[in-house]
């Protein structure tokens, strides 16, 4: 049987959030908890807020907007900590959220995935909420892997599973 755009749309959305809910869970068993916290400059933020912003994020796009869940993202906050949560309870945090999220995608109809709404004074239909979602926590996910590669100066073996010359088969 044949996907629809729908449905395609959505395996493809999930397939990417669950993609880097792992590469976020292979950066995080190379970081220490001090490096959880810790910032490479003041201009900067550490993988704790990076992981707290993501949640916040995906919390206020996913989970409220499209979810209708309350709204009870307080975004400041999101960059202004500097502890708090153990690396275990952010990834935690991180994995609940992106599981919620798929969830979420998962049970949105053509409808929902059509409707405009606004989120965070953006206008959007349900699939430019979703867009925006996946491309959002691709982003942070690049941050968090540079963070690593700067404080361990080696690779992460985030595509360790596959051979990335394959070429296309047409």
């Amino acid at each position: 049987m044949m996907n629809t755009i729908q449905q395609e749309f959505k395996d493809q959305a999930i397939f990417r959030f669950q993609e880097k809910k792992a590469h976020i869970a292979k950066c995080f068993q190379q970081l220490t908890e001090q490096d959880m916290w810790s910032r490479p400059n003041a201009s900067s933020n550490s993988v704790g807020n990076i992981i707290l912003h993501l949640c916040g994020n995906i919390g206020q796009y996913i989970l409220s907007s499209l979810a209708q869940q309350p709204d009870a993202r307080e975004r400041d906050l999101e960059f202004s900590a500097e502890g708090g949560l153990s690396k275990e309870e952010l990834l935690e945090k991180i994995s609940a959220t992106i599981d919620q999220a798929c969830a979420a995608v998962l049970a949105c109809g053509e409808e929902e995935l059509l409707r405009e709404r606004e989120v965070q004074g953006f206008t959007f239909s349900g699939l430019g909420v979703i867009l925006h979602a996946v491309e959002h926590l691709s982003y942070h996910t690049g941050q968090v892997a540079y963070l690593v590669k700067l404080r361990n100066d080696q690779q992460i073996g985030l595509y360790d599973d596959f051979d990335l010359n394959t070429k296309n088969a047409d």
